[in-house]
């Protein structure tokens, strides 16, 4: 990763985005310096997409400002999006095309001249490892060379800013290994921002954290700093309000069988006053004895 310069190239100021009276982010701020690999972290409905969404001006906020290279991505929308490679979760691709053809339709749609398209299509195909699927259709490819594509289009137009929603998800292990790598060495010329919850693209990757929770930004600092002295998933678990689950509480032991005066009382219905308490009808369960701790679910809206 290259050292940053302290020039903030993805800022987040205040921002909001309402649905009626739910919120599916508020007040969230944050930056990312120039030359940064950061991880936009936080659980499954957090607000991650959402907010990554407004950065990128595919929503508009309700509330705050969003910069991208010192542009607002509201008034500044072109402009920003030419600084801007964007990798959805679910990336931008057209399964009847081939990587070739959906490369060459992107540099048009961008409009690279022809020249320069052809360069970098050479040039992302090589950093994707694209050679081996050029020429097939792209609902024939796996997962992973999938995702590779979607990175190609993302890199074409030589942007200085990556944005990239969950970029390893679905991946086996030897395609996560290769993503991490095209990440690691990609952050070395350009500032990043990573979404995920996986706290091992964390550990591989960044080195600066902002932990999103219900819509709102709860911690925001180095990996080490979130760490403070524990682990990550402690810190994780921590800091969204899901404490790590304690040790197994062993059973209680059988109770004795009752001493002859207890069993004489029993048998002539005068039992002691706590088991009265304590008795439950048969297949009654403890559920109801205790508040359950539940969480706010925004699924489907990050």
């Amino acid at each position: 990763m290259s050292a940053t310069n302290g020039m903030a190239m993805i800022e987040a100021r205040g921002l909001s985005k309402l649905y009626g009276e739910f919120a599916a982010i508020r007040d969230v701020s944050f930056s990312v310096a120039q030359g940064q690999v950061a991880a936009f972290l936080g659980p499954n409905g957090a607000g991650k997409s959402t907010t990554l969404k407004v950065l990128t001006g595919y929503l508009s906020p309700s509330a705050g400002t969003a910069r991208i290279g010192g542009l607002d991505v509201v008034s500044h929308r072109i402009e920003a999006a030419a600084r801007i490679g964007y990798l959805p979760e679910n990336g931008p691709l057209y399964p009847e095309m081939t990587p070739l053809e959906l490369l060459e339709f992107f540099g048009s749609a961008r409009e690279l001249a022809p020249d320069r398209l052809k360069r970098r299509i050479d040039e992302v195909v090589g950093q994707c490892h694209l050679e081996a699927v050029l020429e097939k259709s792209i609902f024939k490819l796996s997962r992973g060379y999938r995702q590779r594509v979607g990175m190609a289009q993302a890199l074409l137009h030589e942007p200085d800013i990556l944005i990239m929603d969950e970029p390893t998800s679905g991946l086996d292990p030897n395609q996560i290994r290769d993503v991490r790598q095209l990440i690691r060495g990609l952050g070395e010329t350009k500032t990043i921002l990573i979404s995920t919850h996986i706290l091992q693209e964390v550990e591989a990757m960044v080195d600066h954290v902002i932990l999103v929770n219900e819509g709102r930004v709860v911690f925001d600092g180095t990996v080490d700093e979130m760490a403070s002295g524990e682990s990550l998933d402690a810190a994780f678990h921590r800091l969204t309000g899901r404490p790590a689950a304690g040790p197994e509480v062993p059973p209680e032991p059988e109770e004795a069988a009752p001493a002859e005066g207890e069993g004489a009382a029993a048998a002539s219905g005068s039992a002691p006053e706590e088991s009265v308490h304590d008795a439950a009808p048969d297949g009654a369960g403890p559920a109801g004895s205790s508040e359950e701790t539940t969480t706010t679910s925004q699924g489907g809206v990050a």
